[in-house]
């Protein structure tokens, strides 16, 4: 699948600018007000015992902060971070390793941790419990258990499938926080804040704009904060209007619900092919000619969140706002004006 604009995943161009936009610090941290003020309550306690923090399970969509909130807690327990993934931790070698060389205290940070191979999330249960690794060497006849000792650490897990987490590892989490979409007005002192960071000239109402089509997402509205200044300065005179965002933003396939191409393919495909629905997402992949799991993670969540998709158990369904974006009335298709080919 081609790079979407839209995504929440992280982008080759993103970390090139996350570092100097990523907040250091809880009190410069915008929104999930609750999850924050949770979280800094925690580490408090935690620092006033002179004791590791509970491991910590982040989850939701991708673009929220996860990742950044595990920098942060490890900034304000003025300890190290340790990061990795799931996918990157193939061997139980890798692991045991990265968990041995922790110092004290220590931030050990888990991106994707619900892709951890099974034969290595089974190390973590001692650690996390016991603070020691038992390490087989050798095999056979020959094979003997080494207990290893780790020193006391927070386990910060982030994941955007935390059903697919195994309960034993699930169940060793002290902290859970789920992260949802931010709503407008958060959006608004993001990318207000982005912007003085990166010298970008941005009126209010321009603010407005972007923040309007970033779909809930921190990640995506620094994107299209970027796209829309690149479009200001050689467009225009350089100073980021709501025209001028609107103007960039639907250059770049983004409509004034932040749905793009891949959204519309959905949505359309579920009118028009599937009267409405309801329909499995294996079908609706077969014919979109994507992956199942793309649609799920990537696309779904925020349709669901604004009300276009429901799902049902006999699978997934347009709703009357779906329709009503695309100036339709269910039951009778394609609307017969300004709606251009099916796949624009």
């Amino acid at each position: 699948m081609d790079e979407r604009l839209i995504t929440g995943t992280e982008t080759a161009e993103d970390l090139a600018t996350t570092s100097a936009l990523r907040p250091q610090r809880l009190e410069d941290y915008i929104g999930q007000p609750q999850v924050k003020e949770n979280l800094r309550t925690s580490i408090t306690a935690a620092r006033a015992r002179a004791e590791a923090l509970d491991h910590v399970l982040l989850y939701g969509p991708p673009g929220l902060g996860k990742t950044t909130l595990a920098h942060i807690i490890a900034n304000e327990m003025e300890v190290e971070i340790v990061t990795s993934s799931g996918p990157a931790l193939e061997r139980a070698g890798d692991l045991v390793g990265l968990l041995t060389n922790l110092k004290p205290g220590s931030v050990f940070f888990i991106d994707e941790i619900h892709r951890l191979p099974r034969i290595v999330e089974e190390y973590l249960y001692s650690a996390m419990e016991d603070y020691s690794v038992d390490f087989m060497i050798d095999k056979g006849a020959f094979a003997k258990s080494i207990k290893l000792p780790v020193a006391p650490f927070t386990l910060v897990g982030a994941t955007t499938r935390a059903g697919k987490l195994t309960a034993p590892l699930r169940e060793r989490f002290g902290i859970f926080y789920h992260l949802d979409f931010y709503p407008v007005e958060e959006l608004v002192k993001i990318v207000n804040r982005s912007a003085r960071i990166l010298g970008v000239p941005v009126e209010p109402d321009g603010e407005q704009e972007i923040a309007r089509r970033s779909r809930g997402t921190p990640r995506i509205a620094n994107r299209l904060l970027r796209r829309v200044r690149d479009y200001a300065e050689v467009k225009a005179d350089g100073i980021v209007t709501r025209t001028v965002a609107n103007e960039a933003l639907l250059a770049q396939g983004v409509d004034h619900r932040g749905l793009d191409m891949l959204d519309r393919k959905l949505l359309k495909t579920i009118i028009d092919f599937y009267q409405g629905g309801p329909v499995g997402v294996e079908a609706m992949a077969a014919t979109l000619n994507e992956e199942a799991d793309t649609l799920v993670d990537m696309v779904e969540p925020f349709l669901l969140k604004i009300g276009f998709l429901s799902r049902t158990p006999s699978g997934r369904k347009a709703t009357p706002l779906a329709y009503q974006h695309f100036n339709l009335i269910p039951g009778e298709g394609i609307a017969p004006v300004d709606q251009g080919n099916l796949f624009e």
